[in-house]
């Protein structure tokens, strides 16, 4: 697959692109080499993740889940990123990013123990390579570059892979991460999912810049700017990062540029005091379901029976996932005194016998 980078003079890059909006082909050049039944498994897993979009948010306003961070729109740039990874690479998500670790391994049911706040959402199971959601904006960032760094250290053929939105590009964090991760030649990989708006903020008025992907020369990486409504274009350009890092060509920061249909979050945000009906008709008309699945049924791989079956399912997965969410045991304070330190500083310990006395009454 060949790409262009930043042209550093002009500081600008060009959109890489597979799929148009109508899903045909663009850029043959560029087409990942996936089965038949790789591509009919990434359509199933977008359509699963819309399905359980939709469902959360439902059960957010019926006051059973907590905090959640809508993801349709971006159903592309998440799936088809994780879908380039290996099992033994790392993800450090932030809190939009439940799809990918859910997919990297996650049980289900503890993603939403996790928005729920319960510590049980935060016990990772052996074998699965991620970190709990981030939610201090960028933080990741900065743990990706060390986990990355530790991965060089150990000899291990694997990488780190982080996201953040265009607001997250906007951090310290975002900078000095990528900074370190370029210095020591890391195998990292930055991924911004540029969905326009930090909440309500536009990305315009985060930066002067005319890309977020131009910002890797400073840090000496590797950049493209990636259509992120695009899954085909989205897995081509993180394969390539990933076999570049693994190859000690260094770090890629990965601009996924792409919308979010919802909220920012189900936190009261109303996206229609900053954002304009037409802008968001305008990017209906690039949704990544619709553009994949005209691309597949053009290629006689999806039906309409395909897709009730993955609705069907993804309704049932849901629903047992709930049910086991729901039998978890009731949270305490202890637990949650107990599980932030291996050893308690004096006055959590102090706390911890206050509130054991009066759980034990």
């Amino acid at each position: 697959m060949s790409t262009k980078t930043l042209e550093k003079v002009e500081g600008q890059f060009e959109t890489f692109q597979i799929l148009n909006e109508e899903g045909e082909v663009v850029n043959e050049a560029a087409m990942p080499d996936l089965s038949d039944e790789q591509l009919q498994e990434l359509m199933k897993r977008m359509v699963y993740t819309r399905i359980w979009d939709q469902r959360a948010i439902s059960l957010n306003r019926q006051g059973r889940l907590g905090f959640y961070a809508p993801v349709a729109g971006q159903e592309a740039s998440m799936l088809g990123s994780q879908f380039a990874l290996d099992k033994e690479d790392w993800i450090l998500p932030g809190y939009r990013d439940i799809p990918q670790i859910v997919f990297h391994g996650l049980p289900l049911y503890q993603a939403f123990l996790y928005s729920r706040g319960h510590f049980e959402g935060g016990q990772i199971p052996d074998g699965v390579n991620v970190l709990m959601p981030q939610i201090i904006i960028g933080a990741q960032i900065v743990q990706a570059a060390g986990v990355a760094m530790g991965l060089k250290r150990k000899g291990k053929q694997n990488v780190a892979i982080t996201y953040t939105g265009d607001g997250g590009a906007s951090q310290g964090d975002f900078y000095e991460g990528m900074n370190f991760a370029g210095a020591y030649n890391s195998p990292a990989i930055f991924v911004v999912q540029n969905n326009r708006f930090a909440i309500s903020v536009p990305v315009e008025k985060q930066s002067a810049a005319k890309t977020i992907a131009q910002k890797a020369v400073a840090a000496g990486i590797e950049g493209i700017q990636v259509d992120g409504m695009d899954v085909l274009a989205v897995y081509a350009a993180t394969k390539q990062a990933r076999e570049r890092a693994l190859a000690g060509d260094g770090p890629t920061l990965i601009e996924t540029l792409c919308y979010r249909y919802g909220p920012h979050t189900m936190a009261g945000d109303d996206p229609t005091r900053y954002r304009s009906s037409d802008l968001d008709d305008e990017w209906e008309k690039k949704d990544p379901l619709v553009r994949f699945r005209k691309f597949l049924e053009g290629k006689g791989l999806w039906s309409e029976e395909q897709e009730n079956e993955v609705v069907e399912k993804a309704k049932e997965d849901i629903k047992a996932a709930i049910k086991k969410a729901d039998a978890a045991p009731k949270q305490k304070v202890t637990d949650l005194i107990g599980f932030m330190f291996e050893e308690a500083p004096q006055h959590l310990r102090e706390q911890l016998e206050e509130y054991t006395a009066k759980e034990s009454k």
